[in-house]
Order: structure tokens, then C-alpha cells, then sequence
């Protein structure tokens, strides 16, 4: 490939990332080719491996930063990632990945546009303070429901931020949703028991995106093993914001049990499914209307995946589907259903048969009897599918192993 084709018109990941990252029409991409006349290079990226099989864009211009951008939280990486990268950020801080024969994008400007308007790192650099900043980006194949990410490095190539960038309805929702419980969270950092959390940087519209610049990660972070044993005490410190016990109430005439009727209703008046989805709520609010439940906040992807420990205390990222009034124990059930679903790829039904014997296992140390259990299991299966149907309906598609698939278990279990 060659500069006379714009990378951004490519449908493969590279196309998607430099549609998200360089989206100004006004901005010159070309790979391993002169820049147009008048244009001035402002920034210019290794394209790793190649650019038919791109996946990383690493900034050059410092070996340091570039060489970070390869290393940092590499602990958190599989073995097999944190090798590569482990073995091209050594050659990166010797200066050699520069002269590599890796295509070098080039992104240039007309002399008299000021990259500020038009580079969203140039931008978030201005809400860091001012400096220059290198930014490093990943490059997967497109996704509906994915989002681009930038790092931010100095020169030095210590991390500054790390920016996710909603492109469409569904990552702009899960972006804004994320800006605003970290927000929220910082009111409560330090409360017993509750898991560190980035604090929010800033929060802006970028040429019709939604982007948050997220502090980074301690550079110490390790990274969660897959098979360890819940963390019932940071669940409920979670659930808690650092306050007391909250007093039971029925599930019947809840707001949670509101919000999943009025989605239920959204659902079925947009996709045939929903009326599946209409009375699964109401078979729900049926069985388990007069138990009473504690309700509380959850993070909403809690998995190890998601999970580090610095400095012998638990770290918590990737708030995006955090939340208000859930009944308290959602977040353990969600541990055992993705573990099972995600991890070791079983089907949903196993996944479901998973969290029962999670909370049976651990509710009780969550004040969960079995009247309790049996609520938040069968509202988390429901809630999941709304969740599915949210993302599907704001343009992310749906979820193959989810839908109908959770369905069918929702409606099994109410059946027996």
C-alpha cells in the first residue's frame, strides 16, 4: 500500500481507527509516502505489524514514549501478548523500532490550520494541562460494539491518559455512562473496602463522538487470575458507596423493577422478541414481588478481566454499565456468568446454572436467603437480556450467544 490510498478508507480495523482518530477530512494521511504540498507532518506512526494486518499504530518521535506505549500494564496482558510486546518495547527504547521496516503513517496539516482544532490528541493533551503527548492506539477488526482507545504518553514515556471514544448510539452511551459513575465515584474514594478507581480526567464532544480521558492505571497494577474467588467485601462496598446497609424492600413497586418494565415495553414496541421480553418481567415481578431485597449501585462488568491489585489493595476499571437500584448481588452474579459464558465459552444455559450455584455458594455472606437468591438470579438473567436488546437496538447487533439463547433459559426457569 501507498499514500495515493487513504487509510481511512480501508473496511478493515485500520480504517475504522483512522476514521475515529483522524476524522477531519482536513487532516492528510498518507503511509510511507510524501505528504500533499502545504502540509506540514505532525505526528507519525508505526503501523505494527503491517497494514494489512495492523494492530497497533505506536507513535514515533521519542523511543521512550514509543517504547512505553508497548510496555505499560503489559502485566496485565495473556502471556503470549505480553511476550510480543515485551520483546518490541526493548527494541523500541534502543531506537530500533523507528528504523524497522514497519510503514510509517504520516499524519500532516495544511501550515496554517492549528493541529488543536482538528487532532483529538492534541486535544486531550490541552485537558491534561499542556505538553506534548504521544498516543498510542490499538487496532482491532471493526465492531459495533467496540470503541477505539487512545494512550497517552509524555516523552518520557510515562502514561498521562487513556481516552475511549464513543462512535455510534451504543458506545456513546457506554462512554457517557462511564464518565458519569466515575464521577460520582470520586466522592467516595477512600470508603472502606471500596476498590481504587481511575478518577475521570475530562469528558468532551469530539466531532460528534463522545470521548473520556480516564486517569491511568498505577504502573504496579496485576493483573486478577481468572480462577480467583470472588471479592464478596469490595461487591458490597460497591453496592454501598461507603454507607450503611440499606433497609430491604420488595421487589414489587421497586424503580428497578420499573425501569425493567418500561425497557421490557421499549423492547416490544421496536423487535418481535420483546414481547418475550414483556412477560418475562412480568412473570418475574409475579414470583418474587413481595421478596425483599437490599438495593444498591454495581459495576456492572465486574469480572477479573476488569480487576488488578496495586499496593496490596484491589483496583476496578471499565465502569461503563454501572448503575443505580439493582438488587445487591448482581455484580456476583455477573462474575459467575461471564466467567462461565466468556471464559470457558459455554452456553448460556450453563452460564445461568453458574450463578445459581455462585450465589448459593456465597450469597448468604451477602445477606442473600434463598427466597433472595432465587429474586436477583432470575432479575440478572432478565436484566442481561435488556442489556443485550439496549445495545442491539442503539446499533451494536445482537449478541449470538445471548440472544435468543437467554431468553429461552429466562423462560425455562420461570417454567419450572
Amino acid at each position: 500500500m501507498t499514500g495515493a490510498v487513504d487509510p481511512r478508507t480501508r473496511d478493515d480495523g485500520l480504517g475504522w481507527v483512522t476514521r475515529a482518530v483522524f476524522g477531519d477530512q482536513r487532516i492528510a494521511l498518507v503511509v510511507d509516502a510524501a505528504v500533499p504540498a502545504g502540509h506540514t507532518v505532525v505526528a507519525r506512526y508505526a503501523i505494527v505489524p503491517s497494514v494489512d494486518r495492523a494492530r497497533f499504530l505506536l507513535p514515533l518521535g521519542s523511543s521512550r514514549a514509543t517504547a512505553g506505549a508497548l510496555l505499560a500494564y503489559n502485566a496485565l496482558r495473556p502471556v503470549k501478548v505480553r511476550a510480543v510486546r515485551a520483546a518490541l518495547g526493548v527494541a523500541a527504547r534502543a531506537g530500533m523500532v523507528a528504523r524497522a521496516p514497519f510503514p510509517v503513517l504520516s499524519v500532516a496539516l495544511p501550515a496554517a490550520l492549528d493541529p488543536a482544532e482538528v487532532l483529538l490528541a492534541e486535544r486531550l493533551a490541552a485537558d491534561l494541562g499542556g505538553g506534548t503527548a504521544y498516543a498510542a492506539c490499538g487496532v482491532r477488526p471493526p465492531d459495533p460494539n467496540h470503541k477505539p482507545t487512545l494512550q497517552l504518553f509524555d516523552r518520557a514515556g510515562a502514561p498521562r491518559g487513556y481516552a475511549k471514544i464513543g462512535w455510534n448510539d451504543a458506545t456513546r452511551a457506554l462512554v457517557t455512562a462511564e464518565a458519569a459513575a466515575l464521577r460520582e465515584l470520586s466522592a467516595v474514594a477512600g470508603a472502606a473496602g471500596h476498590p481504587g478507581t481511575p478518577r475521570l480526567l475530562a469528558e468532551t464532544s469530539w466531532a460528534g463522538q463522545a470521548v473520556a480521558l480516564v486517569e491511568p492505571l498505577p504502573t504496579g497494577v496485576r493483573g486478577m487470575p481468572v480462577d480467583a474467588p470472588p471479592e464478596l467485601a469490595a461487591l458490597l462496598a460497591v453496592a454501598r458507596r461507603g454507607r450503611p446497609p440499606a433497609t430491604p424492600r420488595p421487589l414489587a413497586g421497586s424503580p428497578f423493577l420499573t425501569r425493567l418494565t418500561a425497557q421490557a415495553q421499549q423492547a416490544a414496541a421496536t423487535d418481535p422478541a420483546g414481547a418475550r421480553a414483556v412477560a418475562a418481567v412480568t412473570e418475574l415481578a409475579r414470583r418474587h414481588g413481595d421478596v425483599t431485597v437490599e438495593f444498591g449501585h454495581w459495576h456492572g462488568d465486574w469480572v477479573p478481566w476488569n480487576l488488578g491489585r496495586h499496593a496490596g489493595g484491589l483496583i476496578a476499571w471499565d465502569w461503563e454499565h454501572s448503575g443505580p437500584d439493582v438488587p445487591v448481588g448482581f455484580d456476583l452474579a455477573h462474575d459467575a456468568f461471564q466467567r462461565s459464558l466468556v471464559l470457558r465459552g459455554e452456553p448460556a444455559a450453563s452460564a445461568a446454572e453458574q450463578v445459581r450455584q455462585w450465589l448459593d455458594r456465597y450469597g448468604d455472606r451477602l445477606g442473600l436467603d434463598p427466597a433472595r437468591r432465587g429474586l436477583v438470579a432470575d432479575a440478572y438473567l432478565v436484566e442481561m437480556w435488556l442489556r443485550t436488546w439496549r445495545l442491539a437496538a442503539a446499533g451494536a447487533g445482537w449478541n449470538p450467544a445471548l440472544h435468543p439463547a437467554l431468553l429461552d433459559v429466562v423462560e425455562k426457569r420461570q417454567g419450572g
